[in-house]
């Protein structure tokens, strides 16, 4: 009996030294991964939207090479197989024999890179979760003594992933929790832990920064009601996003040659693009611009036309690239849709009804809370958001939007982009 019990513990406890180990290297190979591919992005369409502003035809033109070539590489490179997104991490955790193929990694992080460079108006974040998972999936691969880990170990690659996007390893711990898990264990604690604290040490030695570098305003309780106000808002317009998105999905889903839903997507994404160059790629450098200028802007009527159209076309040109072929989510759009609804109802508030409130922290807040009812993971977008500018200072009042954005959206609709994937998923299995 004694020795029954000696192998016993002699197994787990190779077990867990493999887990570590195996944690360990995909926090590494994640981070890296997650790094490269921003670092490339923010270089790339930077240089390609200057050149797009100085001569605006490029807006007609850069869309078109961008999905064609994404489509070329997918058809003769990555057997002929579209990226799902999300989708593929939930179609890969149902089946315990189901396994992402090692060309998801250059798949998602080459398509990812086109997309947002030559305008796609989304992000590289869902790119980077699905080749970050990817790593996680084909460590388990390699040591049959982890088969029954592949769901933590996959977490392990989308936790250091997140973490290195936006230097906030309790955002990557929590979106790996709160989308792809939705449950505990002492291993998922163990390889999450293990790799975003890997994550973070590549983060420090790369020297990596918050994606917005801001200077925050206290905030006052005399804003309290607003903040209820902003959630709100936040909920119902991630609703328009997530069912923009699921839309143009359905439509495109029913054309049969993919030329045509690469020429379509590209003619719409640039005629977008040439009456709204704020909606270029990720958007991250108008919001920037954006951040910068908050607390001197004033109402005029360009301003609020210009914004209105942001609010309005922001979902349909990042559904008409996801639709096209381009890789991405909602992320981004998220994030950057959210600044701009923050910024006008500050600018609203404080020229007609005399709020005195901070658009800058209002932009901040808004942030996280249409990210939370977008993806319905509250505490992943109050960590994200306070990681995204280096300050946890508005801890309080971006977890009161949150939480109402998220109730507001659910109770409107109850999916997003994810959770209606893996209830498709789900379907499709009891069928």
């Amino acid at each position: 009996m004694s020795t029954i019990t000696h192998v016993k513990k002699h197994f787990v406890f190779i077990k867990y030294q493999k887990l570590i180990i195996a944690a360990i290297v995909i926090g590494f190979l994640a981070s890296f991964l997650a790094i490269s591919l921003k670092r490339g992005t923010e270089h790339y369409e930077e240089l390609l939207f200057n050149q797009a502003s100085k001569n605006n035809v490029l807006l007609f033109v850069f869309p078109l090479i961008g999905l064609t070539i994404i489509a070329f590489l997918r058809y003769y490179l990555f057997n002929n197989k579209a990226n799902k997104g999300i989708k593929e991490i939930f179609e890969t955790t149902e089946k315990r024999k189901n396994s992402l193929p090692i060309y998801k990694i250059p798949s998602h992080f080459i398509n990812g890179l086109f997309t947002v460079i030559f305008g796609g108006s989304t992000g590289i974040e869902v790119s980077t979760v699905v080749a970050a998972a990817t790593i996680g999936s084909i460590t388990q691969q390699k040591e049959n003594l982890l088969n029954r880990h592949k769901l933590e170990l996959i977490c392990a690659g989308v936790a250091a992933g997140i973490t290195a996007l936006f230097f906030s390893p309790f955002a990557g711990i929590l979106f790996a929790y709160e989308v792809i898990s939705k449950k505990l264990s002492k291993a998922f604690i163990l390889v999450t832990t293990i790799s975003v604290t890997v994550s973070i040490i590549i983060c420090l030695l790369l020297n990596e920064k918050p994606l917005f570098n801001v200077v925050i305003q206290e905030w006052q309780w005399k804003a309290f009601p607003y903040f209820i106000l902003l959630g709100i808002v936040a909920g119902m317009n991630a609703v328009y996003l997530t069912k923009t998105v699921l839309f143009f999905k359905a439509k495109f889903a029913t054309f049969k040659k993919n030329s045509t839903k690469v020429i379509i997507s590209a003619v719409f994404i640039s005629i977008g693009l040439f009456i709204l160059p704020q909606l270029y790629g990720d958007g991250y450098h108008a919001i920037k611009e954006n951040l910068a200028n908050s607390n001197t802007l004033v109402l005029t009527i360009p301003l609020f036309i210009t914004i209105i159209g942001i609010i309005i076309f922001k979902p349909i040109l990042t559904s008409l690239t996801l639709a096209g072929g381009g890789d991405g989510g909602v992320f981004a759009p998220s994030i950057f849709m959210c600044v701009f609804i923050g910024l006008l109802l500050a600018v609203l508030l404080n020229t007609f009804f005399n709020a005195n409130v901070i658009p800058l922290n209002f932009m901040i807040i808004r942030m996280g809370a249409m990210l939370s009812a977008s993806i319905h993971a509250p505490f992943t977008a109050i960590f994200l958001t306070c990681g995204l500018v280096n300050d946890y200072s508005l801890l309080f009042p971006i977890l009161v939007t949150c939480l109402v954005a998220k109730y507001v959206s659910k109770r409107i609709y109850p999916f997003t982009v994810y959770s209606f994937a893996k209830n498709k998923v789900c379907l499709q299995e009891k069928k």
